[in-house]
């Protein structure tokens, strides 16, 4: 588990680096001091609010025993899925979501243990038996409980950023130094649009397959059902 967690550290390190790289490639120096703090704003940002963020993009509605249960059994059962999957893994009950999508999905989002919400849509509820929802779920509080929805979120994050900034290289042809002359020419700028980008995907798809491995094997010690996981 240590080495798992070295290898994020250092793919998370890579993308940071990556980050700089385009801002100095773009701005020298200074532009790479400019990379690097927006780099550090973006992960105060992710930190502090990107669950809110995503829950509110995609519309999930909370559900719990005091809101909107109503009649809806189905609601019911997926809360106390989650519930129960949360007692197994000694983890705080998270917040629980709901997404009106036909689309199968669930993920699990926030910070910490503590300030963790899990959602589903209700196509996942649709299409799979309350066995193989259970092993889903497991799988999702996995995430929560090695904080890897913190790590996800804030790759993603920098991620999308170094792809904005390689397209702004391409479109502004980089900065220009003391002497007027530019930092990278269009063709180098162009290739950074298409590199930089590329290059953050394949190292964000590293941390979550790292992360996702983990989280299969934990799932299936939360749930104690290592099949339910499988037959979803």
């Amino acid at each position: 588990m240590f080495g798992n967690w070295l290898k994020t550290a250092v793919l998370m390190a890579a993308i940071v680096a990556l980050f700089g790289a385009v801002g100095a490639a773009l701005g020298g120096q200074g532009g790479m001091m400019i990379a690097l703090l927006l780099a550090a704003g973006m992960n105060v940002y992710a930190y502090w609010f990107s669950d809110k963020a995503v829950l509110k993009m995609y519309g999930a509605q909370e559900v719990s025993p005091e809101n909107n249960f109503g009649d809806n059994t189905q609601f019911r059962n997926y809360y106390n899925i989650v519930k129960e999957l949360a007692e197994n893994a000694q983890l705080p009950i998270p917040k629980v979501y709901v997404m009106n999508e036909a689309q199968p999905n669930a993920f699990a989002t926030g910070r910490n243990p503590e300030h963790a919400a899990v959602a589903a849509t209700t196509g996942i509820m649709q299409v799979l038996s309350e066995r193989e929802l259970r092993g889903v779920m497991a799988h999702e509080l996995a995430h929560v409980k090695h904080r890897d929805t913190l790590i996800s979120t804030i790759s993603a994050t920098i991620a999308g950023a170094v792809s904005s900034i390689g397209t702004f290289g391409m479109l502004f042809g980089g900065g220009r130094n003391d002497g007027g002359e530019r930092n990278v020419s269009p063709v180098v700028a162009m290739l950074m649009m298409f590199l930089a980008p590329m290059a953050a995907s394949l190292i964000q798809m590293a941390i979550s397959r790292s992360r996702e491995f983990e989280a299969d094997r934990v799932g299936a010690e939360i749930s104690r059902d290592p099949k339910a996981l499988a037959s979803a």
